[in-house]
């Protein structure tokens, strides 16, 4: 029998009728003729709550204690999942992370899967229990210590184990019914996707789409595993399946607009313009453990440079002192910050090899007079970063240049 993987999120097991609808689904699955795995989130805001708990205790927790606190919300949802599953006559067990086997890097708070234990998954499935797995979680194989993968990282945990199984698929349950060009709270026509490549949906889903976790993604693409975007609130829909490009043909040259407003703008100025500066930069940003997202590098009149670059909001704290210390001792002039930015991005398979894409981008954020500060560029990505308060307008006017609200589904053929 062929394995199917699905996740669902918190939204998708906030209550107990959520949980009866995730039931459901599972057996359905198997009615169908599946050994079906099921991954799942804390309840609705529980991690949240939880690390508001822990920042009112302490302004710097523990990372062992954090994660183990953290680690707690997958382990209410799962044996509620499980008993709704056995309310339906069908038999279910739940497993932790620990208890699965998934190991991880001795990491806390963002650790990589490393390897899954499969013998006692699938000796479950052949006794005809659907898996109820915790998401998020895992188990540092050098230390036996609880680690988790973090925010979103049930997505991570669904395709990590879909892979390792052997799956036929992976569907990932959530609040919305596909993957659209953009967000429909802000585009309201924005068309719904039947199909999108892995290397888009990666593109996406770093660059502020939030339907998918981008390390699910990568996990998926790297091998070859089909993702099904699909709602836990109408499970009849096939929602959008995840694929590789090359089974695909491609329309339009932009497949969708993202607005990532998590970001900030770190600049330093009058930068000695001297071989080996920005090495030492990012350099000791990176020892920090701090990830730095665009970056350019400008030349003034008098000869000294200016390197700016952008980090997530979270980190902008200990980036710029990271920064004001390299930037005093490379006797740089000074340091800048700047939170009250968001980057917009068009993304799209179909732009490789045609030209013209970015000046549209440019001219339709120019005509509704948007100041670009950064520019970024990939074969399938063009961002720019802008300020917060055109965020909105940008997406609006990009995705009206490029026609996305008559995307059709129908056009697009898997």
């Amino acid at each position: 029998m062929p394995i199917l993987v699905q996740k669902f999120g918190g939204t998708s097991v906030r209550d107990a009728i959520c949980i009866k609808r995730v039931a459901k689904i599972a057996t359905d699955a198997q009615k169908n003729g599946y050994q079906v795995v099921v991954v799942v989130s804390a309840m609705g805001d529980t991690t949240d709550n939880l690390i508001d708990l822990a920042r009112e205790v302490t302004h710097k927790p523990d990372p062992r204690e954090y994660d183990l606190l953290l680690s707690t919300g997958e382990q209410i949802s799962i044996p509620l999942v499980a008993m709704a599953i056995h309310d339906l006559g069908f038999k279910a067990i739940s497993q932790t992370g620990l208890q699965v086997g998934i190991l991880t890097e001795d990491k806390h708070a963002k650790a990589r899967i490393t390897e899954i234990k499969t013998e006692k998954i699938k000796n479950y499935l052949k006794e005809g229990n659907i898996v109820v797995v915790a998401g998020f979680q895992g188990i540092s194989s050098a230390t036996g210590e609880i680690t988790t993968l973090g925010r979103g990282g049930s997505d991570t945990t669904a395709v990590a184990l879909a892979v390792a199984l052997g799956a036929e698929r992976c569907d990932i349950y959530t609040d919305v019914d596909a993957v659209f060009t953009t967000d429909p709270d802000i585009v309201r026509d924005a068309s719904r996707l039947k199909t999108i490549s892995y290397e888009e949906m990666l593109e996406l889903a770093s660059l502020g789409a939030q339907v998918l976790h981008p390390r699910s993604v990568e996990i998926a693409k790297n091998y070859n595993m089909p993702m099904r975007v699909r709602s836990s609130f109408k499970p009849q829909d096939e929602g959008t399946l995840v694929q590789g490009v090359g089974k695909m043909e491609l329309n339009n040259p932009v497949s969708g607009v993202a607005l990532d407003e998590s970001q900030a703008r770190i600049a330093i100025v009058g930068v000695p313009d001297k071989p080996g500066i920005a090495a030492k930069v990012f350099e000791s940003l990176a020892k920090k453990n701090i990830s730095v997202d665009m970056i350019v590098q400008s030349t003034s009149k008098d000869g000294t440079n200016e390197i700016a670059f952008t980090v997530d909001k979270d980190t902008v704290e200990d980036a710029t002192k990271v920064t004001k210390e390299i930037a005093k001792d490379i006797s740089a002039s000074g340091v800048t910050t700047d939170v009250n930015i968001v980057k917009v991005s068009i993304v799209g398979a179909g732009m490789i090899g045609r030209p013209g894409i970015a000046a549209a981008m440019f001219k339709a954020l120019a005509d509704t007079s948007i100041n670009i500060q950064m520019i970024s560029t990939s074969e399938i990505k063009v961002s720019c970063v802008i300020d917060t308060k055109d965020g909105e307008k940008a997406v609006k006017a990009i995705h009206k240049v490029f026609e996305l609200d008559k995307v059709s589904k129908e056009k697009q053929k898997v």
